[in-house]
């Protein structure tokens, strides 16, 4: 069986990052823009804002910011109230009151789990969602198995895989690679290993960019030339000859 070639797209994130969200879909806008999005294989990668972070169910995230960014609660919820009103613009939920703070590693080794069985993205939407929308702890084992069956992964494997060490190297991988990379902070996209976005931008710029990077790839891509070798046949409108 052939495998189609496709164009790379790898996005490097993490599930806490609110604008790795709102970037999620505005990418997700320029996808559906995109004449050749058959093309186009999308790969998640690694990030981790950070990962020394203790997992704290009953420390809000407001005073998470507030101790990270040496501002009062009032200010760290203000600017969580502004974060929620830019998500609200693409159809996404923010309640940062429900949100747990938690170490995002556990949840970085989910995303590479569902990888091999193809369900990346949607283990990513269901990561995210867990985390802004319905306040679930994405560093708690049965919480993750429970996501993982929610988008088709296997109970048994999760299970094996989740209270292990597997995909921990993958993670690290990812991490090391952006160090690589000079990636300084996500969402970061890149398209073909050799064009990037950084940040949420607008969904222009991501179509734009997938644009230009797909001609490239397309110049060293062809697509292969079939030589027809006309004989009888007959047509889906039943018309043969």
């Amino acid at each position: 069986m052939l495998t189609k070639n496709k164009m790379k797209v790898e996005i490097w994130s993490d599930v806490m990052c609110p604008y790795c969200y709102m970037g999620k879909r505005k990418f997700e806008t320029a996808l559906s823009q995109f004449n050749e999005a058959a093309d186009i294989e999308i790969i998640w990668k690694s990030f981790q804002l950070s990962p020394d972070m203790k997992t704290v169910p009953d420390k809000s995230i407001h005073q998470i910011l507030s101790d990270l960014m040496e501002i009062s609660i009032e200010e760290a919820k203000k600017y969580n109230d502004q974060v929620t009103n830019s998500a609200r613009q693409y159809g996404l939920v923010y309640n940062f009151d429900k949100a747990i703070p938690a170490n995002s590693f556990n949840a970085h080794r989910f995303s590479h789990l569902a990888k091999q069985h193809g369900l990346q993205d949607k283990a990513e939407e269901s990561l995210f969602k867990a985390y802004f929308t319905d306040g679930k702890n994405f560093d708690d084992i049965p919480t993750l198995i429970q996501l993982g069956v929610e988008i088709g992964l296997d109970t048994d494997e999760l299970k094996t895989v989740l209270e292990s060490d597997q995909y921990a190297e993958d993670v690290r991988k990812d991490i090391y690679e952006a160090r690589q990379l000079g990636v300084r902070g996500v969402p970061f996209f890149l398209f073909d290993n050799k064009l990037a976005v950084t940040g949420a931008q607008d969904s222009k710029v991501f179509l734009e960019t997938m644009e230009k990077a797909f001609d490239g790839w397309r110049k060293e891509n062809p697509q292969p030339a079939i030589e027809m070798i006309d004989g009888q046949f007959c047509t889906a409108k039943g018309e043969c000859s």
